[in-house]
């Protein structure tokens, strides 16, 4: 199944007495790179948040053509991808285990699990680390590997919240010409980033500030 339109429509959404997200509305689409830019504190990870389903809004929906997007559905989760600012990686397990695993996860079978890692780690610059423990990585190199792992598991939405944020120069052109490429050939790649490099890259561009949408949606 390929989705062709992620809406987020009329988000809001409240933590600690504090409006985080206020009447926020955004359209991403096959075949496009949407850019989410903005000051720290902007919005720009709730929103990229709640647009994966981790986050519930406190009004407004999220919808996958025309499937609510909700926590805790499989189904959905299987058809997105996120890359976090945390990682969330398994520590103890290696390059490697942690792109396998996801695709385990998912069902994928034997030899299309080991062909899809290696390419993955390849494609990321990190063959020759791949069974190097997480925690022996740098910063960089972890942001890499859970770039991979989102590559790997080809998914029709690939969310990625500032993915280059760890990398030098040669490092952050080769992940941002990887998401351009998956979104070029036919997927939604929503990237929130503050780096203006990055968001030169991408076909659309929503600007957020204090919870709002400035520009874009």
């Amino acid at each position: 199944m390929t989705a062709q339109r992620l809406t987020g429509s009329g988000l809001r959404y409240e933590a600690g007495g504090q409006r985080i997200l206020d009447d926020v509305s955004v359209n991403a689409n096959a075949g496009r790179l949407l850019a989410i830019c903005g000051p720290s504190g902007a919005g720009k990870s709730s929103l990229l948040a709640m647009l994966g389903g981790l986050l519930i809004p406190s009004d407004g929906r999220v919808v996958l053509d025309d499937t609510p997007v909700k926590p805790g559905d499989q189904a959905m989760r299987l058809r997105i991808s996120m890359v976090l600012q945390g990682y969330g990686l398994a520590s103890a397990l290696t390059a490697r285990e942690n792109v396998a695993i996801t695709l385990q996860a998912r069902r994928v079978v034997r030899d299309d699990v080991r062909r899809r890692t290696e390419s993955a780690l390849v494609d990321v610059g990190l063959a020759d680390v791949a069974d190097h423990l997480i925690e022996d990585m740098s910063g960089g190199q972890q942001q890499r590997v859970a770039v991979a792992r989102a590559l790997a598991a080809r998914p029709d939405v690939l969310l990625a919240d500032e993915p280059t944020a760890e990398l030098d120069a040669e490092n952050r052109e080769r992940i941002v010409d990887l998401l351009v490429q998956l979104g070029h050939s036919g997927a939604i790649v929503v990237i929130a980033s503050h780096d203006p490099e990055v968001v030169s890259r991408c076909d659309d561009v929503v600007e957020m500030d204090g919870g709002r949408v400035v520009t874009g949606g």
